[in-house]
């Protein structure tokens, strides 16, 4: 059975450069453009693991993140931040807020799908 990642991005650029990159990889991608609607994919579709931008529209990712802490059916879920800001203190923000790991923007294409995989095999 294919695993679901939730690819929450609203840049239309990033969003096809993280698909094409994990779509090599034979994972049921899913998509969300804006906060509100990650958390309604999230509750609908249950993916395994999700890729969250920060910088989001209507409901940024950080909250996204703390929201989705509070069900317990994902209180496990690996979260795996992507984001432009790679300024000092900005990780320890991120992972305060419930991500897994942090990703600095432009994404390595090379280094996400490792970063998935560690991801899922600890779930």
């Amino acid at each position: 059975m294919s695993r679901k990642i939730l690819i929450v991005e609203d840049n239309a650029q990033n969003m096809r450069v993280i698909f094409m990159t994990l779509r090599a990889h034979g994972y049921t991608l899913l998509k969300a453009t804006n906060g509100e609607e990650a958390l309604s994919v999230v509750s609908r579709e249950k993916p395994d693991l999700i890729i969250m931008d920060i910088q989001l529209p209507k409901i940024d990712g950080l909250e996204v993140t703390r929201r989705i802490r509070q069900i317990p059916t994902f209180s496990n879920m690996p979260i795996i931040a992507i984001t432009a800001h790679a300024m000092k203190g900005d990780k320890r923000q991120i992972i305060g807020a419930g991500c897994n790991a942090y990703i600095p923007k432009p994404i390595n294409t090379r280094e996400l799908p490792g970063v998935i995989n560690e991801m899922l095999v600890q779930v």
